[in-house]
């Protein structure tokens, strides 16, 4: 049972982040290891609230009071185990998601500050290496079954160990060099470092999972040969379609360019690195994209946003401004407008806004500015207020509140359009709907007999913790529709939404 009491003899505590002059100076994750006592100590904090509003915010289902309690108990190896029964990647979502568990927490109902349920999942999962790896589970007789995952971010990984680890024959196709999806080179080592993602392809790899690179299905291979080859097919190639502002003024111009562009080229510099290779930062077609020396913009407020801010400075930016359409939210939840225990809107700072540069809100880009020769010098931006009326988003710039902002280098970090265009889409008879996601019956088929798809390709750009649970859903269809022996748990299904005010 929780100590009921926790909360009272303990304020909220991360570990220290390591020092900015530090860590800029490489790439390696923000937070050191927390130590067992602060580990033990916030574990404690979570009460004994008889409702626990945590499982509710989290899509997972994640046993949070069973293992926050076995770490506060010392019972390490069964807290690992209570984990990794609804999570296949703790170590990801525990420094990656934003923890809509915590903003769901009951002691965020009394004024009080949520546990710290993600610090306490990362070193559970970092206690499942440090106390005898990630051991490959036993996989059962074969079943003689054989099914294609197309996409190796979360969501096709977690549908992929599942459905080995139940007997089935997973191939996981990658278009990539490298496998993990956004994971990989989308998410920059100072919060993700990839030896996490290879321990879990270790582990994959062990119970049974083929793994093949450089493959773009519907270019390389065709949906024939695949569906030819396997009896079904999961497709979970996220949502990588980039959102543009095609009207703003001087959008071609050189230095302007998508977000993903550039963190793709910066991990892939640090990668690079990690094997002894020398590489600059360059875009597919080998023009140069980076930071150093240049006064950078980032367009937009979110974690893209963030992890680019995070980029430029380890660049070395001459100077940094992100931008932010909407005002500047409160530091504290608005019950009025997301009362507890729904995702509230509040100021969020990230470790890289610590590190440098400048947040201005409530401003909008009127026109990037041309030097004369074709690369943007500058941004025009202009204040703005933003209004909703009939669910249309009202953008209106102040009269004479128009400046300019120096700009080498401009990233467009303003959300995701859903999952890209591409031949696989018609080869395997499915279309993209208005939001350019993928739809999904209720037993995740989409529209075509034997194909599946789950994650970002079908929900649109959503927390890793929605992609694992549903790649772990789907998984669990197509061992059904295989007709594998058994269940397998189901944390979502297609229709299921974030907890919303009514």
């Amino acid at each position: 049972m929780p100590d009921p009491n926790g909360f009272l003899r303990y304020d909220r505590r991360l570990p220290a982040r390591r020092p900015v002059p530090v860590r800029i100076m490489d790439w390696r994750e923000v937070y050191p290891p927390a130590g067992e006592e602060l580990i033990r100590e916030q574990a404690t904090r979570c009460m004994d609230c008889g409702i626990p509003f945590c499982h509710d915010g989290c899509p997972l289902g994640n046993r949070i009071p069973d293992w926050n309690d076995l770490v506060r108990t010392g019972g390490w190896d069964a807290a690992v185990e209570s984990l990794h029964a609804t999570n296949n990647f703790p170590e990801f979502t525990g420094r990656l998601c934003p923890a809509p568990c915590e903003a769901a927490c009951v002691l965020g109902l009394g004024g009080q500050q949520p546990v710290t349920i993600k610090q306490v999942e990362v070193e559970i999962a970092d206690a499942a290496v440090a106390r005898g790896g990630l051991r490959p589970q036993p996989v059962p007789a074969p079943t003689g079954r054989s099914v294609a995952v197309v996409g190796s971010g979360p969501a096709g990984l977690a549908a992929a160990q599942q459905l080995a680890r139940a007997g089935h024959a997973v191939t996981v196709y990658e278009r990539d060099d490298a496998l993990g999806g956004l994971l990989r080179y989308g998410i920059p080592d100072f919060k993700l470092e990839k030896r996490h993602i290879d321990r879990r392809l270790a582990q994959l790899a062990a119970e049974g999972v083929r793994f093949r690179t450089g493959v773009n299905v519907g270019v390389d291979v065709t949906a024939e040969e695949l569906r030819a080859e396997h009896d079904a097919v999961l497709l979970a190639c996220g949502a990588l379609q980039g959102r543009d502002t095609p009207e703003t003024p001087g959008r071609a111009l050189r230095g302007v360019h998508q977000a993903m562009a550039h963190l793709v080229a910066a991990n892939r510099v640090v990668a690079a690195a990690g094997e002894g290779r020398p590489a600059l930062a360059t875009l597919p077609d080998g023009r140069p994209i980076d930071a150093a020396g240049k006064h950078v913009v980032i367009i937009g407020g979110g974690d893209t946003a963030a992890d680019c801010l995070g980029v430029a400075h380890r660049q070395g930016a001459a100077g940094v401004h992100q931008l932010d359409l909407y005002p500047e939210p409160p530091a504290d939840r608005d019950a009025a407008r997301d009362p507890w225990p729904t995702w509230p809107w509040v100021l969020r700072s990230y470790p890289a806004h610590e590190e440098g540069g400048e947040r201005v809100f409530a401003v909008a880009v009127q026109e990037f500015v041309d030097d004369g020769t074709g690369q943007v010098r500058a941004v025009r931006i202009a204040e703005v207020t933003v209004e909703k009326v009939d669910g249309r988003r009202i953008v209106t710039a102040l009269p004479g509140s128009e400046r300019e902002i120096p700009a080498d280098l401009v990233l467009l970090a303003i959300g995701f359009e859903g999952t890209e265009e591409q031949p696989l889409l018609a080869q395997f008879g499915v279309t993209r709907n208005g939001r350019g996601a993928v739809d999904a019956r209720p037993d995740w088929q989409a529209g075509a007999d034997g194909v599946f798809v789950a994650g970002d390709m079908h929900r649109g750009a959503s927390l890793i913790v929605w992609a694992i649970a549903e790649g772990r859903a789907a998984a669990a269809a197509i061992h059904a529709y295989l007709g594998g022996v058994g269940t397998l748990p189901a944390p979502v299904d297609p229709a299921r939404q974030p907890l919303a005010a009514r």
